[in-house]
């Protein structure tokens, strides 16, 4: 091993948002110490502690205090794992960084393939997972969330692509500097560019317990990344406003053309006009709650608030004792 004693040699730093992983954590960085001591370069392990409500950020300071290439950082609260991993990054000091989850369904021993990947010239390794350890379920969720996404924001997200990969810092570096509120890590990743290429693994059972990802997770981290990322849900209620209005307007020349031919007396069509008129104002209802959703995200990023706070950082130089970004 490589004892860190200037950040700008670090050859490589791994940064693991952590949630739920007190059990998973010793293991964790077993094998990380193992893997990445073989490269006999120094490096650093930069695991946050999403306020994770067990007792992971214990675990996490007394492996600090015996091993010297750990920075452990603790968040105020709970901000979300893209908020998590932003926070790493920011401190990460690596020529190389590697993202990965904390449940060991990443394997560690993947990281050398992926360096060896990214040695023939590319800036960003995604690992592409082979295998469905996660269940049907779990699976067709993800999918059918991959599937909104990529139809309303534009972007091609593959579903097999998780957060695990490595990326050169000059990647980092240009993440780094995308402060907007609502964050999607592998969209901003994306939307930078540079040099892409994927690299098949194989995806573990997790090592214990369950995802803390539920459905109303889902949904939110999809309508965050689809109004980051795309103005195509107003386009589509100006279409939608649109097509209505022609149909209304045919229809209505219809009808004045078949009494011109056809005279009649009463109101006829009474339930056909209220189920128009409760369709419509429906529509318009939910174009203005799309409006409002952008407008919304326009004065969250107004505020300028920091995209997290950290409350305690043990490890190496303590990173300037950083306190919020």
């Amino acid at each position: 091993m490589s004892i860190i004693t200037d950040p700008a040699k670090v050859f490589l730093s791994v940064v693991i948002p952590v949630y739920r992983a007190e059990r998973i954590l010793p293991e964790l960085c077993e094998r990380l110490q193992s893997v990445l001591g073989s490269f006999q370069r120094p490096y650093e392990i930069v695991l946050v502690d999403d306020r994770s409500p067990d007792d992971s950020w214990t675990v996490m300071q007394q492996m600090a205090s015996k091993l010297p290439f750990l920075v452990c950082v603790r968040l105020s609260r709970n901000f979300g794992q893209h908020y998590a991993l932003t926070a790493g990054l920011d401190l990460a000091h690596g020529e190389w960084i590697v993202i990965m989850d904390c449940d060991l369904q990443d394997q560690p021993e993947e990281i050398s393939r992926m360096l060896e990947k990214a040695g023939q010239g590319y800036d960003i390794v995604l690992a592409r997972r082979i295998g469905k350890p996660d269940g049907r379920l779990r699976s067709f969720g993800s999918a059918t969330f991959y599937l909104l996404f990529n139809l309303l924001s534009g972007y091609k997200i593959d579903p097999t692509v998780g957060t695990f990969r490595i990326m050169r810092r000059r990647v980092v570096e240009a993440y780094r500097g995308m402060r907007e509120s609502a964050r999607l890590f592998g969209g901003m990743i994306q939307w930078l560019g540079f040099d892409v290429t994927y690299l098949d693994v194989s995806r573990a059972a997790r090592y214990e317990g369950g995802t803390s990802y539920t459905l109303r997770n889902r949904l939110r981290l999809a309508l965050d990344g689809i109004v980051s990322f795309s103005n195509r849900p107003l386009y589509a209620s100006i279409t939608l406003g649109f097509g209505m209005a022609s149909a209304a307007g045919l229809y209505g020349a219809f009808l004045i053309t078949r009494y011109l031919l056809h005279p009649y007396s009463g109101v006829p069509g009474w339930l056909s006009t209220f189920t128009a008129l409760v369709f419509i104002g429906g529509l318009i209802l939910m174009n203005l709650g799309v409006i409002g959703v952008y407008v919304g995200r326009i004065y969250s990023q107004t505020k300028g608030r920091p995209l997290y706070v950290i409350d305690e950082i043990v490890g190496l130089d303590h990173r300037n004792h950083v306190s919020e970004k």
